[in-house]
């Protein structure tokens, strides 16, 4: 298979060989589909190019049934409202209902010397395909997670016009979703995604995502073919980002594929940062073989660093086949030279994980999938990734009850350096962790999930093959909260793995001993709920926990996005009682905030909910990665937050929501991760610093004040101080200071790190409460006029100056947003480079705005706590 970088037109333009017209290309357009039960007709005679498709409907390729119906508005959007109740299940209609033919018509022809290739890179579940008449596979086809590639060659029609005919039939069996995790767990019989009978974060999906869900591509070569290259690069030593490196090696291997009936002979050749290594190869007729090209040295490499640590570069690499001076294939990668290492820290005897022979503390978050339906896109990952590294992240997880991610998915890694955590397929939830009355079989049973063994290790290293080469790829995992079944996990961790990749550490689950030995004093993973800030400083949890997680819910531009108007409704929470919640917000999956709204006064409306959630959701996430920054390599080696984003509108632990509106969590989260950060730590009173970067910092201004409602300052400490790299110091507490100025009606905490031209390294505000608990003041600030200034700076980019007269209080949590000037509805996604600011007395702020243009001006709107909301033109 070959992967989806572009090659610099510079190399392309060097290479001194003619080529056979091979190409490569997506078959996306004019896809037509008809369920099984309206045709009649087999394969052979479906895929002739005279059988009509009268009737037939256009379908969504990649994509699902589910897909398609939507696009055809044969159903309603299953992410608005209520209306997935309204879809019937596959489990109550049975499989042939969402047992589709797809069909495409295409035109190719082959020249003497060509190869011609048709490649599936995902179908759920089964499937048989025709081309022309003629069925290309011999056995039926099954498995999501296993590619499948033809050669076409001798099918393909002289005269150019081709029909490929796809019967895809859905998982057996589909899983009762009665409510459970994964419904009644019988989903994971299959070797597919369990999170489709239903979850308690996702309703479920009706057809369980049965359909040809990844890219199908032609590709054209010569007599060789070259399939599954491998990049393999060694750090030796402990590197730093900046200054000249000490040699890398890079270890490169492919398989070729020799189709023809004549043995062929040819050189196997890459081009790397400026040389070419290569060796002469000679294939028998009729064989696949692996091809080990000699090390390639690399004298003075730039490196590949995680996010916050370093730069992300990547090298091109040009592979190519030749035969008697012409080129019979070609693959194009990008490389990142790094290395990942692995090791237990004794202190707190968990897993600490290096780059380059740096140790780095791992700040992640728990990633589902892009789009619950499979709707992916390029543009989509590359957003949801960004957000990520905003949010000074520099992990991600992939649940085992989604799936492997994509090739796209992974470009976005590695181009914003986020480190990957990959499961493999499975839960603890289907798979026989737990005994549970919602399963319909008993756990000896489920811990035997999948029923096809041989089918689950042969998708495995298919996938390892698929996504290998990645340096954002960090981790492999066997499942969720259990191990795979030991005729799964000792293959793939002592034989599968250290053949196809070697270079990376191996989890046996997702909470494991070998991750996080789990018996300190105190905790497990989790919490997964709203907690009391100081809790993340005081409460040892796992020393590397893999889940904890908090609300999420959006401010009323969200919420009226996917709930109807009369079910816009503020949750009501009552004094020692379960919130009361209106129905679609429970079907949405909505997890309450307990008191904490409260605190800032009883929400008048749903919008006002909205807006004091989000000063709920940034002081959590804050306090959530400050608290574990706290106890940096004493009792923590890392953090996985449960979980950054939904694939769909659900109403729980989520940065931004499905349409990539980001909340308050993102930018609480951006501050809390800071690389370098001073913070307060909420249990004690304390003010610290957590130093996560490589470098020592020295000359370092502390400033701390506290504010009142009305904005008059009290200088509460000032003073140098240095840290060093990958640390976390306490400076001095300010318990008493800040209990006698907060005690009537809170106040305001600013804390900063300034260097010595007087710059801002670091910028922390903190609103505070009163003695019984509650933000008091907040509802009685004065209103702060500020001054606005919105500029264009270049193409989709946008500077916003806020400016606080020196005579008003705190210009207090002000969300910025660009909006369309007619509906004044926000445009998605925007890359903020910070939000919900505030704007201390006779200062000034700047925000930066990064948007993709679509030929209208926009406005920048604000809205602020004690600051009107207002539209500002751009200039």
């Amino acid at each position: 298979m070959k992967h989806l970088f572009a090659f610099p037109l510079v190399l392309l333009l060097c290479t001194h060989f003619t080529s056979f017209s091979q190409n490569k290309y997506e078959l996306k357009q004019g896809w037509k589909c008809s369920p099984v039960l309206k045709v009649n007709d087999n394969g052979l005679r479906i895929s002739s190019t005279s059988y009509p498709l009268t009737g037939w409907m256009p379908a969504v390729v990649p994509g699902t049934v589910l897909t398609t119906m939507l696009e055809n508005k044969q159903i309603p959007d299953p992410f608005y409202g209520m209306n997935n109740k309204n879809i019937p299940d596959i489990f109550h209609t049975g499989r042939d209902y969402y047992t589709y033919w797809f069909v495409k018509d295409f035109n190719e022809t082959i020249k003497s010397g060509e190869q011609a290739w048709l490649h599936f890179r995902g179908i759920n579940y089964s499937c048989d395909i025709f081309l022309n008449g003629k069925k290309l596979n011999k056995e039926r086809h099954s498995g999501m997670f296993l590619r499948q590639s033809y050669n076409i060659t001798a099918s393909i029609n002289k005269n150019g016009a081709n029909r490929l005919a796809v019967i895809v039939y859905p998982p057996d069996p589909v899983g009762n979703p009665n409510g459970g995790q994964g419904g009644d767990g019988t989903i994971a019989k299959n070797v597919t995604h369990q999170y489709v009978a239903g979850w308690d974060w996702i309703q479920p999906v009706r057809d369980r995502n049965t359909g040809i869900w990844d890219k199908v591509t032609i590709e054209k070569t010569g007599k060789i073919n070259i399939k599954n290259p491998h990049v393999i690069t060694l750090v030796p030593g402990q590197r730093k980002p900046d200054g000249a490196q000490k040699p890398a090696t890079v270890k490169v291997s492919a398989e070729l594929e020799n189709p023809t009936a004549l043995p062929v002979k040819g050189l196997l050749q890459y081009t790397m940062a400026g040389k070419k290594v290569s060796r002469e190869v000679t294939l028998k007729a009729n064989v696949t073989a692996e091809i080990t090209l000699p090390d390639l040295p690399l004298e003075n490499p730039k490196l590949w660093w995680p996010a916050g640590y370093g730069d992300q570069f990547l090298y091109p690499m040009n592979m190519q086949f030749i035969i008697s001076g012409a080129v019979s294939d070609e693959e194009n990668l990008h490389v990142g030279v790094r290395q990942i290492q692995a090791e237990t820290n004794t202190v707190t005897r968990s897993k600490q994980i290096s780059v380059n022979g740096q140790r780095v503390f791992m700040k992640g978050g728990n990633w589902i999938i892009s789009d619950a339906m499979l709707r992916f896109s390029p543009e989509r990952y590359d957003a949801e990734i960004r957000f990520h590294r905003d949010m000074n992240l520099n992990l991600l997880r992939i649940w085992g009850g989604a799936l492997t991610e994509r090739p796209e998915f992974y470009e976005a890694c590695d181009k914003y350096g986020i480190l990957v955590m990959q499961d493999f397929w499975g839960s603890g939830d289907c798979n026989g962790r737990w005994p549970d009355p919602m399963k319909a079989d008993d756990q000896w049973t489920r811990r035997k999930y999948p029923d096809d063994h041989d089918l689950f290790l042969t998708s495995a290293a298919d996938q390892i093959k698929m996504i290998r080469n990645y340096p954002s790829l960090a981790m492999w995992c066997g499942g969720n909260e259990i191990t795979l079944p030991q005729d799964l996990m000792f293959p793939l961790r002592d034989s599968i793995l250290p053949k196809l990749d070697g270079t990376r550490w191996f989890v046996d689950y997702s909470n494991s001993d070998d991750m996080s030995f789990n018996s300190l004093g105190g905790g497990g993973d989790g919490p997964y709920g709203i907690q009391p800030l100081k809790r993340f400083f005081e409460y040892r949890t796992w020393p590397f926990n893999s889940e904890i997680g908090s609300v999420g819910v959006g401010d009323y531009q969200s919420l009226e996005r996917f709930i109807p108007k009369e079910n816009l409704i503020s949750p009501e929470y009552l004094t020692g009682q379960r919130e009361k919640v209106d129905s679609v917000w429970n079907y949405h999956k909505y997890i309450g905030y307990s008191d904490h709204i409260n605190a800032y006064g009883k929400p008048k409306d749903v919008e006002d909910f909205g807006k004091k959630a989000q000063l709920v959701n940034y002081d959590q996430y804050r306090s959530l990665m400050e608290g574990f920054s706290a106890h940096m390599w004493e009792w923590y080696t890392g953090v996985i937050i449960w979980k950054t984003q939904n694939p769909w509108t659900a109403l729980r632990g989520q940065m931004y929501d499905y349409y990539l509106d980001p909340n308050a969590c993102l930018y609480g989260l951006h501050n809390g991760s800071a690389p370098l950060h001073i913070m307060f730590n909420q249990a004690d009173s304390t003010i610290m610093v957590a130093n996560n970067t490589f470098n020592h910092q020295y000359d370092l201004m502390m400033v701390v004040k506290g504010i009142d409602m009305q904005g008059k300052e009290k200088n509460l400490g000032q003073a140098f101080i240095e840290i060093g790299p990958s640390t976390t110091r306490p400076i001095f507490p300010i318990k008493n200071d800040i209990r006698q100025m907060a005690k009537k009606e809170g106040m305001f905490l600013s804390m900063r790190l300034m260097n010595l031209k007087q710059e801002i390294v670091s910028d922390n505000l903190y609103w505070l409460p009163d003695a019984e608990g509650n933000y008091s003041g907040l509802n009685q600030m004065p209103k702060a006029d500020i001054d606005i200034q919105a500029r264009k700076t270049a193409k989709g980019k946008v500077e916003v100056v806020l400016s606080n007269s020196p005579s008003n209080t705190i210009a207090f949590f002000n969300r910025l947003s660009l909006v369309d000037p007619t509906t004044r509805k926000r445009i998605l996604p925007v890359f903020y480079d910070d939000n919900y600011v505030s704007i201390l007395p006779g200062e000034k702020k700047t925000v930066l705005m990064d948007y993709t243009e679509t030929g209208i001006t926009p406005l920048v709107s604000i809205d602020g706590w004690n600051v009107k909301e207002q539209f500002i033109p751009v200039k």
